[in-house]
């Protein structure tokens, strides 16, 4: 059986990583500022987190949500407390995708509404209503085009009003720092009037904290830059280090019933541990005040780049905006650098995603290898 061929490969085969360096095959290191795709929130294989799965695999790796796990609870509680959303309910399944499509069909059932708000260049995953709620049209089937979605300018009030004036509306998805889009934001002002307006008009707010949470953005939450609370915020990638988990987070007026929601592998016993020990390592290293500081530190940098026309994002979820497209730098820095980076949907934009614990050093050293190739 051959795989099935969708994903164009990089020719470079990691067989261990520890910290941000990666190493291949050949013995060749890597230093990793993508952490494929911002997973790598704690840095690869951080000691605490292999104790804990370790210790948990030799008790119970998994069971049904058909019976009680202290460690959901566990996580709730810890996870309220870091990131001060203690007035919401945790669900917690498998994916970013998986998280939005929850997030929406919550929003669905909560308003009796159908339609979806999102923004251009926005990216919430490849599941029914999650890809449809996508800026991409290559990866729409007709499936999902059935869904009825209005995708809107970002940072643009007035075509909002407009849409969410009609009354249909079930839920508006934002993300508080564009991923695969290019790093893009929200203003403050915007996010606040659209916040406003859900309420006003009986819509749910979801946060798309999918790439920006636990800590990337410089706070614990993107959202939190802006003073608003959302109604749903999903959670995925950093909060597993590697593991697969994603969540979402319900405001406590909206209210459970049984078979509401549901899910085979979400919130078992080695994905709840994997997050709680993330949390840990968040919490006893300040990482989230390492993201700023190191943010900070990045567009300082970054600034003395003149090939540099832009520096885009937050704390350690950031882009670098070219006059040129970057799909060729990118594999000078792998293959002549031995550094990994990102791209975006804006072919301008080098996407900077390294573990929040990283270094000045460290980040000098990306800038070194950068240099050379420009």
């Amino acid at each position: 059986m051959n795989l099935f061929d969708v994903y164009p490969l990089y020719d470079v085969t990691p067989v261990s990583a520890k910290g941000i360096v990666i190493t291949d095959d050949k013995d060749q290191e890597f230093l990793d500022f993508y952490g494929g795709h911002a997973v790598i929130s704690i840095g690869h294989s951080h000691p605490h987190y292999v104790k804990r799965l370790k210790e948990q695999l030799d008790k119970i790796g998994f069971y049904s949500n058909a019976v009680q796990n202290p460690l959901q609870v566990e996580l709730a509680t810890k996870l309220g407390q870091l990131s001060d959303c203690e007035n919401y309910q945790l669900f917690l399944c498998n994916s970013g995708a998986e998280a939005n499509e929850n997030a929406l069909k919550m929003a669905s059932f909560h308003t009796g509404k159908t339609r979806i708000i999102s923004f251009k260049n926005g990216f919430h995953g490849r599941t029914s209503a999650a890809v449809a709620a996508t800026d991409n049209e290559k990866i729409n089937a007709p499936l999902n085009k059935q869904q009825k979605v209005t995708i809107l300018p970002l940072n643009e009030i007035e075509s909002f009003k407009v849409e969410i004036d009609k009354g249909d509306v079930c839920a508006v998805i934002i993300e508080a720092i564009q991923g695969v889009g290019g790093l893009d934001e929200p203003t403050t002002q915007f996010y606040q009037e659209i916040a406003q307006l859900c309420k006003k008009k009986k819509a749910v707010l979801i946060a798309d904290e999918v790439q920006s949470g636990f800590g990337r953005s410089g706070k614990f939450f993107g959202f939190q830059h802006h003073d608003i609370q959302p109604d749903i915020i999903s959670i995925a990638k950093g909060m597993g280090n590697g593991f697969p988990v994603g969540g979402i987070l319900i405001n406590e007026n909206i209210k459970a019933s049984y078979g509401l929601l549901g899910t085979t592998f979400g919130g078992n016993h080695l994905a709840c541990v994997a997050t709680l020990a993330v949390l840990e390592v968040i919490e006893k290293e300040n990482l989230i005040k390492n993201a700023k500081v190191l943010g900070e530190y990045f567009n300082q940098k970054a600034g003395e780049i003149p090939q540099v026309k832009r520096i885009k994002g937050r704390g350690l979820m950031l882009g670098l905006e070219f006059d040129f497209e970057v799909a060729a730098l990118r594999k000078k820095l792998i293959y002549k650098q031995h550094l990994f980076t990102g791209g975006a949907k804006d072919k301008n934009v080098l996407r900077i995603l390294p573990a929040l614990n990283i270094t000045k050093k460290d980040m000098d050293l990306f800038f070194e290898a950068l240099k050379r190739e420009l």
